[in-house]
This record gives structure tokens, C-alpha cells and sequence, in this order.
């Protein structure tokens, strides 16, 4: 077996790719369950598709470095054009296919993506995003709020000048939908012949993929994963014993494949371990216990708010009864919630705790030497943890710190120019901040980024604040989460708009809202108030609304 150290030499995915169709051509790597027919592919099968789109993606004119936006869904699809991008060694662009036009035209011009993929469920906003970006360009001041660019009228601020400065103009490669003039289709992309063979990585630096992120700033920033990044987590876990992935497993592909864990942990996964991965599109948490026991599903990796909902399934020991590995990453799940599905189960929920910088998964209760209510396991083999102190030195026993991480998994900075990434000695600070007991088990005590974690999503406050402070009569805002026993947590934005009718500031801040932000990062409540608590320096106290809000959660709000 390679150890972590090996993965930088070895070939990429493309490569474990080629390794299973030689060695397993005829066994069900991939299949859509739902749906009317259930469509699946052989590792055989899977290796063809992806070099035929390599192959037309060669003739399209994309070549190693150029970027490609994939705005699809838990699909085949998505699948054979990540493989064939990383096969031309271009660099792929995750997104969430429901992203709001904004966050897609941003996107776009950030990352400066030549290429974008959409399917039916997102072409649309693809096309709406692609002509905002185009009339950007187009016209001499972007910054003139009387740009023509949007004949509705919009007036949502224009992508800023340096990150418009990175902008191309993408092309748009339609799957599944009605063409547009101008418009490539899946299928033309994939007719290319003969298929593209593997060509060999000569660089394991080389920019992989791009995925979108709150980092430690403001607005989302992708972070840079190498082909040496998403290999080497891929061993790492390998390493881990018991395993959590082995060949002979089915996988439940319900994770996003525009999210990291979903795309390295368990796309990746299943590829180093020629598993089999059932793909989930629009996930539905008693729909899936159907799946897994019509498709016999051995692991499960899904996010902490499915438990929540499964808690109330009165025969989930039965439709539970395929599964031998549960897991929970992505946020924080609740120990009584885990000890009532071990009860009832008798199989064990095991967590973990990633980053997206890190591809992601860092740690895993797999390592640990026992199982202890609110842990998140020991690091990966491979994998080096760190706490720091507000003064830079090491916490005294168990005291928490900063969380700070080392290993050949980790990123190679945020786009464009690799800024706040490892330090020269390796080491990344992650803003998490937790203890470690004697045993080397991580637990989470706070995150210093104030990240929202809706559904195993990151939102960045800043980002929906923002948005907020568009909507005329808002003075100030502060965003904060809120415990949700479906989500996780939720987005909630107290507001401060004097001598407005408390009514219309609310629609007018949905209605803002809907137009720029993605479903998952929208305020599920908005108070306005008469004043924000506020330090002596006028900074607002997060603090004081977070604990409002768990004291609400817990029915003892006033």
C-alpha cells in the first residue's frame, strides 16, 4: 500500500481511474438510483467516457491549466468531466448547481473559467450569469451603476475591477437540455474518438481544483488543491485501520460532489478503493433509507442533520440493516444523538473533522483509541495537529487553542497567487480552535471565522451581511447562527433600520436575499431591533446574539 509520502510521485486520479478499469473493467462503479431507470456505468465503461471528453475537451481547445466550472448535479456526468478535466490536467470549478446568478457570475470571472458545464436543474442561471459577465466585459466602465449589462435593472454591485481583470468568456456546454445558438452539448463533447489514454503526471503541484470556501476572509475564496493534495488525503485515509472504505463496499453518493467531501471523500474514496457509488441528486433523508436498502448500501457518509431525521423512523434498525459504517463530518453532531443511533442500530456513528484546505478529512474517531461522547477522532496517519495559544505558544494540559495542521494534504494557498497558505515549515492555521486529551483525540470547543454550518455548508456572515446592507433604511446588521435541529444551524440577521416599518425592511431583505445568495446562505429569520449590543470600541457582540439564540433554541428566550 502507498503511504501518504508516496502520493506526490504517483499519477492523479485519472490514474486510479486507469488502475480499476484494468483491473476491474466489468464491476458497477457508478449508478444513478433515481429517477425512472437506473442508470449505471462499469469501471470499463467509465474509463472510455472519460477519455472520449478528454478527448473533446482537447479539441474544444482546453488545455493543461485553463479552468472549467462544472455546475451539475449528483450525475454521471459530473463524474466523467471531472476525470476528463484532470485527465487534460486542466483545473475544475466545483459550484453549487442552485447558486444564486451573482455567486456563479463572481465565480466565473474569479476563477476565470473558459468553460462551464450545466445541466438542466442549472442551465438557466448559467445563462443568465454567462450574459452578466459578457456585458461586463463588454462594456468601457463596469463599474457605472447605468451599465446596460442587465436590461431588468438590477442594481447589484458589479464584479470589482480585479477580480473582473481574471474574467473570460466562458463557453457553455449544455447536459441534458435544449440547445442555445453559440451552445456545445454534452453529447458532441463525449462523441470525440479515439478516447484520450492517460498521459502521465508530470507535476503532482500542478492545480487540480479549485473549491470555493470562506477561508479566513470576507468573501469566499477558492482554495488551490494540487494533484498532490487530493492523492495524498486519499492515502491517508487508505491508512486508516479499520478501513473506511473497502472494495467491496457500497457507497451512498448523497454528499454534493461540488463539496469537498463529497468530491475527494467520497468520489475520491470510492476510486481508490474501486467501490461501488450510488449517486443521490436531490437528497431527501427517508427517501435515502428506501435507497440503501433497495441498493444494499454498506457506507454511509452523510451530514449531522440526517440524523435528526432519521431519529424518527420508528423501523430504522431494519432499513438500516446493509449498512456497517455510518459517517457524520462536516459540523459538529450532537453525542446523544449518536448513542441513541448506536442504541437502536447497534452500528456505530463515526466522525471526523475536515476543512476543505486540507481535501479534507483530518481526523476520524476511526483513529481513536476509544470512542468519547463529543470527540472527532485522532488525525489521520500522515496528518500532524497542533494547538496555539492567543500568545503563540502551546496551551498548558488541555486547554484549547487555535488548531493548527501539517501534512501533504494540505492546500497550496487561496487563488490566484496562494496567499494564507502553509507556512515555510508546513504548518496552516485553520481559525478552529479545540483541545486535545492525553489519547490525541481532537475535541471542537469554537471557530474563531464565525462560520454558519448549514447542512455541512459553510456560510461566511460577512458575505450575508453584505447583501443586507444593500436594502435602503439598514443601518446595521450582524449575522449570526442559530441552532436548528434540521440544518444544524441556520442563518439569522438582526438588523438595525431606524424609521422604517419593521415589515418592509424584512420582504425587502428577502426579496435582496433571494436575488444574491444561494438557498442554503438566505436568513431563515431577520429581527430587526431598536440597537445592537455593542463593545466600548462599537464593534458588535456576536457573542450576546449567539447566546440569545441558544437560549432561544432552548425555549428559554423571552
Amino acid at each position: 500500500m502507498p503511504t501518504p509520502s508516496d502520493a506526490a510521485s504517483e499519477a492523479g486520479l485519472s490514474g486510479l481511474l486507469g488502475l480499476a478499469a484494468s483491473r476491474s473493467p466489468d464491476k458497477l462503479a457508478v449508478v444513478e438510483a433515481e429517477g425512472p431507470e437506473v442508470r449505471g456505468v462499469t469501471w470499463a465503461e467509465l474509463d472510455d467516457e472519460v477519455g472520449r471528453v478528454a478527448t473533446g475537451l482537447g479539441a474544444a481547445g482546453v488545455v493543461a491549466g485553463h479552468r472549467i466550472m462544472l455546475a451539475l448535479g449528483n450525475r454521471i456526468e459530473f463524474v466523467v468531466a471531472y476525470l476528463a478535466a484532470l485527465r487534460v490536467q486542466a483545473v475544475v470549478v466545483p459550484v453549487n448547481p442552485r447558486g444564486s446568478r451573482d455567486e456563479l457570475v463572481r465565480t466565473l470571472a474569479d476563477s476565470g473559467s473558459r468553460m462551464v458545464l450545466a445541466d438542466a436543474g442549472s442551465v438557466t442561471r448559467v445563462r443568465e450569469a454567462v450574459a452578466r459577465l459578457t456585458a461586463l466585459l463588454d462594456v468601457q466602465d463596469p463599474a457605472d451603476p447605468a451599465d446596460p449589462a442587465d436590461p431588468t435593472g438590477d442594481t447589484s454591485p458589479p464584479v470589482p475591477p480585479e477580480v473582473l481583470a481574471r474574467a473570460r468568456r466562458p463557453r457553455v456546454v449544455v447536459v441534458g437540455a435544449t440547445l442555445r445558438p453559440g451552445e456545445r452539448s454534452y453529447d458532441h463533447l463525449r462523441a470525440s474518438a479515439p478516447a484520450r489514454p492517460h498521459p502521465p503526471l508530470r507535476d503532482p503541484e500542478a492545480l487540480a481544483v479549485l473549491l470555493y470556501t470562506s477561508g479566513t476572509s470576507g468573501r469566499p475564496r477558492a482554495a488551490m488543491l494540487s494533484h498532490r493534495a487530493l492523492r495524498a488525503n486519499l492515502e491517508q485515509v487508505a491508512a486508516v485501520d479499520p478501513p473506511m472504505i473497502h472494495g467491496d463496499d457500497v457507497v451512498l453518493g448523497a454528499l454534493p460532489l461540488f463539496h469537498v467531501y463529497g468530491l475527494n471523500a467520497v468520489l475520491g474514496g470510492v476510486l481508490r478503493h474501486r467501490a461501488k457509488l450510488v449517486l443521490v441528486d436531490r437528497f431527501d433523508p427517508l427517501d435515502a433509507l428506501d435507497l440503501i436498502e433497495d441498493q444494499a448500501c454498506s457506507v454511509v457518509p452523510v451530514a449531522p442533520p440526517v440524523f435528526a431525521a432519521w431519529r424518527h423512523d420508528e423501523h430504522l434498525e431494519e432499513r438500516l440493516g446493509p449498512v456497517r459504517l455510518l459517517l457524520s463530518g462536516a459540523a459538529p453532531l450532537a453525542p446523544e444523538l449518536v448513542e441513541e443511533v448506536f442504541g437502536r442500530t447497534r452500528v456505530v456513528v463515526h466522525q471526523g473533522y475536515g476543512l476543505t484546505e486540507a481535501a479534507p478529512i483530518v481526523t476520524s474517531t476511526l483513529c481513536s483509541r476509544r470512542l468519547q461522547a463529543g470527540s472527532v477522532g485522532a488525525a489521520l496517519p500522515g496528518i500532524e495537529l497542533r494547538l496555539v495559544d492567543e500568545a503563540g505558544g502551546t496551551p498548558e494540559g488541555e486547554d484549547p487553542g487555535e488548531i493548527h495542521l501539517r501534512g501533504a494534504n494540505l492546500f497550496s494557498g487561496y487563488w490566484p497567487d496562494g496567499s494564507d497558505g502553509p507556512d515555510a515549515d508546513g504548518w496552516w492555521a485553520t481559525g478552529d480552535v479545540g483541545f486535545l486529551d492525553a489519547s490525541g483525540d481532537l475535541f471542537l470547543v469554537d471557530r474563531v471565522k464565525e462560520v454558519v454550518i448549514v447542512s455541512g455548508f459553510n456560510v461566511y456572515p460577512a458575505e450575508v451581511e453584505d447583501v443586507v446592507r444593500e436594502v435602503v433604511g439598514v443601518r446595521e446588521v450582524a449575522v449570526v447562527a442559530s441552532p436548528d435541529p434540521a440544518t444544524g444551524e441556520t442563518v439569522v440577521a438582526y438588523v438595525r433600520a431606524p424609521g422604517q416599518v419593521p415589515e418592509e425592511v424584512v420582504a425587502a431583505i428577502r426579496f435582496r436575499c433571494d436575488l444574491r445568495l444561494a438557498r442554503f446562505k438566505r436568513p431563515t429569520r431577520i429581527e430587526v431591533v431598536d440597537a445592537l449590543p455593542l463593545t466600548v470600541t462599537g464593534k458588535v457582540q456576536k457573542g450576546v446574539l449567539r447566546a440569545a439564540e441558544r437560549r432561544r433554541a432552548e425555549g428559554s428566550a423571552p
